[in-house]
């Protein structure tokens, strides 16, 4: 345990360094509108989407200036180590650079994808593998199996993001709220990690203003498959150092997991062309049948922040992570049968 003093200290620098990225995404994302306009950098409505109004796309470049400026700028005042800012920096680098080039104009699925590996496992690499996973008071001993599982994760949660990211306001509450709260649960046990959670939540805020119903920009590939990214690399830097284990990350992002996981493999079996636009995810859904955006954002929110309540007992009493971990995905896989019972398999094709 860090003492009162110190522990006030991370406490105000984290809310400090989450304001700063807060209000540089606010400034950058209107300057991405304004570029994004001038060169026509817009998502038209077609019959897959859940939007009716052309809009500006791409905004997410605000999320990634405010958090790379940001993590140069924790590096040089010495608040986080060189590994961590070499294996984001140019992991999710890379990740937003080929989401900018799909977002201007479209990228081929296999070259997005050799990228989102290749920025997985430099991540990886940079961070020493993931040679054991922390299941509450247990561990399992992976070796290098641990290193291909981290980097397929990784890549997983860069493109379940994206997919997650179909409606107003989603991706972006999504990424404030989890990472708001891993930001809590980590500045008592890991300051550096701490700090780089509050970028990404107030990154997230800055953003979504902008973004919030009725969006007046959109995040595009490059802000949502780069959020993607962070989470799956700081799980894996979470599960390194021991402070926040790799499957509380995942619970806190339950939500989008398991949305995202049901519909991929529910399509696949199906026969579907998993990678082409759909409007089956139960989000999607559920604005199909009439709900607004800003409610079915909500409810995503609110669910989310149960799952962190789940996360923080588990963290003072790791003995209770499979028990949380099992009541999540029965409560989760629960909800999305209802939806998808309610208002039928023939909405998510519409």
């Amino acid at each position: 345990m860090v003492s009162h003093e110190r522990g006030s200290g991370v406490t105000g620098r984290v809310l400090a360094v989450g304001l700063g990225a807060a209000v540089a995404a606010w400034i950058l994302t209107w300057g991405a509108r304004r570029y994004a306009l001038s060169h026509a950098v817009i998502d038209v409505p077609n019959p897959r989407s859940s939007h009716q109004v052309p809009t500006p796309r791409g905004g997410g470049l605000a999320i990634v200036a405010a958090f790379l400026c940001g993590m140069l700028g924790l590096r040089i005042a010495g608040l986080v180590p060189a590994d961590l800012t070499f294996a984001l920096g140019a992991g999710g680098a890379l990740v937003a650079l080929v989401g900018w080039q799909d977002d201007r104009g479209e990228v081929p699925a296999r070259w997005r994808l050799a990228a989102h590996l290749v920025a997985a496992a430099w991540t990886v690499w940079w961070l020493g593998g993931m040679p054991t996973l922390v299941i509450g008071a247990g561990t399992v001993h992976l070796g290098l199996g641990g290193a291909v599982l981290a980097i397929l994760t990784i890549t997983w949660a860069i493109n379940l993001y994206n997919f997650m990211d179909g409606i107003d306001g989603i991706a972006a509450g999504e990424a404030l709220m989890a990472a708001g709260v891993a930001a809590v649960l980590l500045a008592p046990r890991d300051p550096p990690l701490a700090l780089l959670a509050a970028l990404v939540a107030g990154s997230a805020a800055g953003f979504l203003p902008g973004n919030w119903a009725p969006a007046r920009i959109f995040m595009g590939d490059v802000g949502s498959g780069f959020l993607g990214y962070l989470f799956g690399a700081l799980a894996l830097a979470g599960e390194r150092s021991g402070a926040l284990p790799a499957v509380l990350w995942i619970l806190l992002l339950g939500v989008f997991f398991m949305d995202a996981t049901i519909t991929l493999v529910t399509r696949m079996a199906r026969g579907e062309r998993w990678y082409a636009a759909h409007r089956s995810h139960a989000y999607q859904r559920s604005v199909q049948r009439g709900w607004s955006h800003a409610r079915v954002t909500g409810c995503t929110l609110v669910l989310t922040a149960l799952l962190g309540l789940l996360a923080w007992r588990c963290v003072a009493d790791p003995r209770r992570v499979p028990l949380a971990l099992a009541a999540a995905t029965v409560m989760l896989a629960a909800l999305y049968g209802w939806i998808v019972t309610r208002w039928g398999r023939k909405a998510g094709r519409a």
